[in-house]
């Protein structure tokens, strides 16, 4: 039990370091943009505080790698809103490959419009190199968040978590 949880913690480390090595690459500092639909972007950033905690695999078979955790998120800044939700992950044997997916429903205000809306995550890591790529769930935003649309970029200094917002509503 000890180990396996270790291997979890392993992994979610690696998840939320995946973000920091891909915010300097993929970052576009504009704050609002119009697409190549002319739809304009609105961007929203701050800090967020984030609790894993380790759950029972369903798969607890010898040598698995399979792990499962809850996400217990506070945004802050132009999104002041709580999440919740579950990770699943998984650990190879080659060093620095490693993958999770999770799903989050996020609940609070977006620059003053209140609502909720899904995150979902997909990443890997491949011998140390990242991708992340966390998108809102279409149709997925409530209240003055209907019609949400969006990618979310976690950035991660000196074990402070952020967030990078750029949506459409």
């Amino acid at each position: 039990m000890h180990r396996t949880r270790s291997k979890m913690i392993t992994l979610a480390s690696l998840a939320l370091g995946f973000s920091a090595c891909l915010y300097a690459r993929t970052r576009n500092p504009v704050a609002d943009t119009a697409n190549k639909e002319g739809i304009m972007t609105t961007h929203a950033s701050g800090p967020f505080d984030v609790k894993l905690n380790p759950l029972d695999p369903y798969n607890k078979s010898e040598g698995a790698n399979l792990g499962r955790m809850s996400i217990d998120k506070q945004f802050h800044g132009d999104l002041e809103a709580t999440s919740q939700g579950e990770m699943l992950s998984a650990m190879t044997e080659v060093k620095g490959s490693a993958g999770y997916v999770a799903i989050e429903k996020v609940s609070g205000t977006l620059h003053g419009r209140s609502g909720s809306f899904v995150l979902q995550h997909n990443a890997t890591m491949t011998r140390g190199a990242p991708y992340l790529n966390i998108i809102v769930v279409p149709d997925s935003g409530t209240g003055e968040l209907v019609g949400l649309n969006g990618k979310m970029t976690i950035v991660i200094t000196n074990g402070k978590h952020a967030y990078e917002f750029d949506y459409t509503l």
